[in-house]
């Protein structure tokens, strides 16, 4: 099947190479190159205008018959019933407020015939040559700001009124663009979830141009690398609704109205107790892996709401839960009880961190910021609390990407300064207070999601006491504290829902983070530096401007200590022995859930045979 990967001007192919270290090199010179992994046979044919402007490469990709990375996984079966563990209930099914539940389709999807020793996907972000046009034919670029997609023909929503099955085409790609962005089909403003997202806002129309063919127009001197990277990645952005369910029901709020094209279907949901998906039979997917077996495998998903871990881990060993993330304190324990659960480290999707208001006394006082951050032993929390497992230092913006392409300013490559000003020092830390005009400390408030790890949090809180500042924890549930902190911003103090740091996802979602206005920036920081770095970002036309601007923010934000680091933890994906078929064995990807969105997740089976013999 005909797959694009678009790659664009001669000046901006080093994207191919400077993306990500180990991909596969690319000359500017050339008029072709040929690339090869283990699982696929590819070949790019870059052609160029006559003023060299632009470049469009078309790949068709090839399956091999021997020696594929996935031959040891053994050989798929249907049937079967998984089940894991969410922390909280769901609060959302509407792409227009962020969801992307798994009946949704993407137009793009992570390329799972990768083999895992060259990306396991095991961080959000995706570089853009590990994509796959899952329900596109071919896609290209034909001059820096259009990118033009060619659908499948065989794709069909789920066999769910008002839908009733009928051919996915153009039009509902146009429709789902133009109703969270305002563009048309009767929409006019950008959606609440999507106002401040200003990553979207320089894109101008979506088109359809035939049944099957979608146009996309950025405006002028937008970054390509932009344009790949937030289109091919960001999966609730591309969550696409059915356009009769939404004029019937005017919105998708109600989990009864959940329609989609994707390999399972929505079809009970306990508030606070579970949710269950069962195999759709009309899917259009067949295992590029095993390409005579039609997706899915499993007949049943279902996600079981447990806020205690404690209960969720009794059931895991119990063999009643398939897979879950635990923490590494528990992932050990669980080690020595069940050693045959399979394990996977994960790197945290941010480094936890204590979040302040940077615009209200006494935050907006950098003295009183770094006074908090040297309070923290950051190496100690590390080795003890961790067991060694955390990074031993402090993050910056972009932690998590330093190993791919250098994308930021790693902790060791900080000057000495700097790396004074977050080791732990609770004697200058008092001075910082007391210069602040706070000899005697003072009392304050941290507003935390229930589910966050109350343990760490209490190291936290007992060593800020230890430089006289006092916190009294408020605790609200997921969905309050979104309202309360993340949208209507009334905490006026400090705050935390796992880290606004070391984040690993787009580049450009983290040069966004502390813009002005944008809607992740909780802690209403509104600094020109930042505004105007994101702004040169999102139109620099070579990826080398990308990175030096990331290089200098994160030194920036490390400077302005704009939120407190306390740890980078790993986590961990347990995954019973007889779930098969992830990409790498047993490995669910960049959280316990996101393995199973689209044509990868439904490519895992149950090896039931195996399960029955281990007494489950």
């Amino acid at each position: 099947m005909k797959r694009g990967f678009i790659w664009i001007v001669l000046t901006f192919l080093m994207v191919i190479s400077l993306v990500l270290a180990s991909c596969a090199k690319s000359s500017a010179t050339s008029t072709s190159t040929t690339s090869t992994t283990s699982s696929t046979s590819t070949t790019l044919t870059l052609t160029t205008t006559s003023t060299t402007t632009s470049a469009v490469v078309t790949t068709t990709a090839t399956t091999t018959t021997a020696g594929n990375w996935w031959d040891s996984l053994g050989t798929p079966t249907y049937g079967g019933t998984l089940v894991g563990r969410s922390t909280s209930t769901v609060t959302q099914w509407d792409p227009l407020l962020g969801a992307s539940p798994i009946y949704f389709g993407t137009l793009w999807n992570a390329n799972y015939l990768i083999d895992p020793a060259v990306w396991d996907f095991t961080i959000s972000f995706r570089p853009p040559e590990y994509a796959d046009g899952y329900m596109l034919t071919s896609y290209e670029m034909p001059d820096l700001t259009t990118v033009i997609a060619h659908l499948r023909q065989d794709i069909y929503w789920q066999n769910i009124a008002p839908a009733n099955g009928r051919q996915f085409v153009a039009a509902d790609v146009v429709y789902h663009y133009d109703r969270m962005l305002g563009l048309g089909d009767g929409f006019t403003t950008v959606a609440p979830y999507y106002a401040s997202s200003t990553i979207w806002h320089s894109l101008v129309s979506v088109t359809a141009t035939d049944k099957f063919t979608v146009v996309w127009k950025w405006v002028p001197n937008t970054s390509p690398l932009l344009i790949l990277t937030q289109m091919q990645l960001v999966v609730c952005d591309n969550s696409l609704e059915c356009p009769e369910a939404v004029q019937q029901w005017g919105n998708l709020n109600d989990w009864h109205h959940a329609i989609g094209t994707g390999p399972y279907i929505l079809t009970d949901f306990v508030d606070s107790s579970s949710v269950t998906y069962v195999k759709n039979p009309n899917f259009w997917y067949y295992d590029k892996r095993w390409p005579q077996d039609k997706l899915p495998y499993i007949d049943t998903i279902k996600t079981l709401i447990i806020a205690n871990s404690m209960t969720a881990e009794a059931a895991l060993r119990t063999g009643k839960i398939d897979y879950m993330g635990v923490s590494a304190i528990d992932a050990r324990s669980i080690a020595k009880t069940n050693p045959e659960i399979v394990q996977k480290p994960l790197p945290a999707n941010s480094e936890t961190s204590v979040d302040p208001r940077n615009d209200l006394a006494p935050f907006n006082d950098i003295r009183v910021r770094t006074a908090l951050q040297e309070a923290i032993n950051i190496p100690l929390i590390s080795s003890t609390y961790y067991l060694g497992t955390s990074t031993p230092w402090p993050s910056s913006l972009t932690e998590n990407l330093m190993g791919i392409g250098g994308w930021g300013y790693p902790y060791p490559d900080w000057p000495q300064t700097l790396k004074d000003e977050y080791a732990y020092n609770p004697t200058n830390a008092k001075a910082l207070l007391a210069a602040a005009g706070f000899p005697n400390g003072f009392t304050t408030t941290l507003v935390l999601e229930s589910d966050a790890d109350q343990d760490l949090f209490q190291i936290v809180r007992s060593e800020f006491a230890d430089i006289g500042v006092n916190v009294n924890t408020q605790l609200m549930d997921v969905a309050t504290w979104q309202s309360w902190v993340l949208n209507g911003r009334k905490q006026t103090a400090l705050a935390s829902r796992g880290g606004m740091i070391g984040v690993n996802s787009s580049p450009f979602s983290e040069l966004a983070r502390f813009t002005t206005g944008y809607q992740l920036n909780y802690i209403c920081v509104s600094d020109p530096k930042i505004d105007a770095w994101y702004a040169q970002a999102t139109t620099a036309s070579d990826v080398n401007t990308v990175k030096q601007i990331l290089h200098d923010e994160n030194l920036y934000i490390a400077q302005q200590h704009i939120v407190i680091s306390v740890a980078q933890p790993t986590s961990y994906n347990l995954v019973q022995p007889w779930v098969k078929g992830c990409a790498g064995p047993n490995a669910l990807g960049q959280g316990p859930i996101s393995g199973f969105v689209g044509s990868w997740g439904a490519g895992n089976w149950i090896d039931l045979d195996l399960k029955k013999s281990l007494g489950h």
